[in-house]
């Protein structure tokens, strides 16, 4: 039950509170008395419906570990911007969360109160919730030139203790050369390369699922630099599977490069972080020419978070990238 009055005497002030009351109604926010914990299952079979495995298991984890904890007995109604803040500031206080962590978090909450809202059961929407300025910016590692020039001279790996050709080491050497994500180098075919052009067209995530890619920016094209098209030249005539590297999984991915690292001496950089690396190479480059390249938004501060098509630039782009990757291939 709820009361609508007004201030006003007579007929005035009561139609302004059945005005009230008809705005209350037609705004729909509900009296559901669940809590957050009894409704945050049928936010996730939302999500599941509309995203993809990769999205929806890291929504669910950080619900589990920081959501629910501190505001799965809340009712929506009650829902506020304290509330959500306490979310993010207890989980930076128990284990020192990361900057990105606490972001993708805060990211989540926002999404489950539009949810809310869509639903009718508030008409709450977070305004000021803040991520601490003492979280850290997880550090990338990157390759080193030495490490670069080791990756181009030397093909072999080691399998069950005996030294063999890596079977993926174009995929290792493209990936440097291009900065792909590693589930874009996976879902690479040869029908997404035309001419000197490559044109990214779907990325396969850590459960084996085709996506079209991280954000509304992974699909984009780009110039072949003259070292990346020899790279891609010789893999394809050893392709076969209808992907061009043949990649079965991010996991064997990861071991096998960790093994060629190992075998190689180069120390441990993860697969994501040869993307890190290119990005930091191509520094000396125009910044709106690298966004391009990798696939940021224009408002993403590429070079301060890693180190579409600009018709007519392309071939100037792919020229800069070449000769910087030639003059660390070269001891420059």
């Amino acid at each position: 039950r709820k009361t609508f009055t007004s201030a006003k005497p007579g007929r005035t002030g009561q139609r302004e509170a059945n005005a009230k009351a008809d705005a209350w109604l037609e705004n729909g926010v509900g009296t559901d008395r669940a809590t957050l914990s009894k409704i945050f299952p049928d936010f996730l079979e939302d999500l599941k419906l509309r995203t993809s495995q990769s999205n929806w298991r890291g929504v669910e984890q950080r619900w589990r570990s920081w959501g629910e904890p501190v505001i799965g007995g809340i009712r929506p109604g009650a829902l506020s911007d304290f509330h959500l803040q306490r979310v993010i500031t207890q989980a930076y206080a128990q284990k020192k969360l990361s900057k990105k962590t606490l972001m993708n978090i805060r990211a989540d909450l926002f999404s489950f109160s539009k949810y809310l809202r869509a639903r009718k059961l508030t008409s709450y929407r977070p305004e000021r919730v803040t991520i601490p300025h003492s979280a850290a910016v997880g550090v990338r590692t990157i390759l080193q030139p030495e490490h670069i020039i080791t990756l181009f001279s030397s093909e072999m790996t080691t399998w069950h203790g005996k030294p063999v050709r890596d079977p993926f080491i174009n995929a290792y050497r493209f990936q440097l050369l291009t900065g792909l994500r590693p589930g874009e180098l996976m879902g690479l075919m040869p029908t997404d390369i035309v001419g000197d052009r490559v044109i990214l067209q779907r990325s396969i995530n850590e459960y084996g699922e085709i996506t079209s890619g991280k954000n509304e920016n992974a699909r984009r094209s780009f110039n072949l630099t003259p070292t990346a098209k020899t790279v891609l030249e010789a893999q394809l005539k050893e392709k076969k599977s209808i992907y061009i590297f043949g990649i079965e999984s991010h996991s064997l991915y990861r071991r096998r490069w960790d093994a060629y690292c190992r075998a190689n001496g180069i120390p441990h950089v993860t697969p994501y972080e040869m993307r890190h690396t290119f990005v930091s190479a191509l520094q000396g480059l125009p910044e709106g020419w690298v966004k391009a390249l990798v696939g940021h938004s224009r408002s993403m501060d590429s070079f301060g978070v890693y180190g579409h098509n600009f018709g007519g630039m392309d071939g100037q782009i792919a020229s800069g990238v070449e000769a910087i990757f030639q003059d660390i291939l070269k001891g420059g």
